[in-house]
């Protein structure tokens, strides 16, 4: 059996070095289909590295990806057709208006002309960017680039959406329509996996989740499964090894 075969995305034994530094040492991780998935961890765990392994972005030192059972980095078209991804501190030909970039992703994908027309206007609609008009999108504010970048992951239909840190530097009104449409995505039969550090947005989302610290899955599982009776936050300090300020700490304060 292809590993895989039964996941949105499997990770095994993914590994990536930086000179004297491994920021990924061996993971293995599997999202279940349909799932709406919290990849968690403080900075500098590897999430990022992790995600962009995942996605055909970095290429690991060891280790495969393989996305509803096509391989990452020996299928990449196949699996890449399956993929949407929105990269963290993403680089877009950000000197096209919104239904420029859409078009010119929704072609560079092979899409016909007339559905990537009708798509993007109805994204720019939902996501409240219609209104930019010609407005470059290196004049967008922080949020209203999210929501582009979730525009050109969305474009093609994709089954998995790989998210980095999405709610990063987005204000609360543009955040909100954010969750709305990917809880909409993954009712409809998708799934996603996104990064996060913002326990309140984890706890609101997702029904499976996974706490990485050094490289590592340190605990995995439902949601309920890994928080159990206790606040997220609070096991997500214990599991990554954190520690809180002491009486006698700071006493000059």
């Amino acid at each position: 059996m292809t590993d895989g075969e039964h996941a949105a995305l499997s990770l095994r034994g993914l590994v990536k070095r930086f000179d004297d530094k491994t920021a990924v040492a061996g993971l293995d991780l599997d999202v279940p289909p349909g799932s709406f998935f919290g990849l968690l961890g403080p900075n500098g765990a590897g999430k990022t590295t992790t995600l962009s392994m995942a996605v055909g972005l970095l290429r690991p030192d060891a280790g495969g990806a393989w996305v509803l059972g096509r391989d990452v980095w020996h299928d990449p078209v196949e699996a890449k057709r399956l993929l949407g991804v929105l990269p963290d501190g993403v680089r877009m030909f950000d000197r096209l208006n919104g239904a420029e970039l859409l078009a010119y992703t929704g072609l560079l994908r092979g899409m016909e002309r007339d559905v990537v027309e009708r798509r993007a206007a109805e994204l720019l609609d939902v996501l409240a960017l219609a209104d930019a008009g010609r407005t470059l999108v290196i004049d967008y504010s922080a949020g209203m680039k999210k929501k582009i970048g979730l525009a050109c992951a969305l474009l093609h239909a994709p089954r998995l959406l790989v998210l980095d840190e999405p709610f990063e530097a987005v204000d609360p009104v543009s955040g909100a329509l954010i969750r709305d449409i990917l809880q909409r995505y993954v009712t409809g039969g998708g799934t996603v996996i996104f990064s996060s550090h913002v326990m309140e947005v984890v706890e609101r989302l997702c029904s499976h989740i996974a706490i990485m610290a050094e490289g590592v899955i340190r605990s995995v599982g439902t949601l309920e499964q890994v928080r159990g009776e206790r606040p997220l936050e609070e096991v997500f300090v214990e599991v990554v090894g954190g520690r809180t300020a002491t009486g006698q700490e700071l006493s000059w304060l």
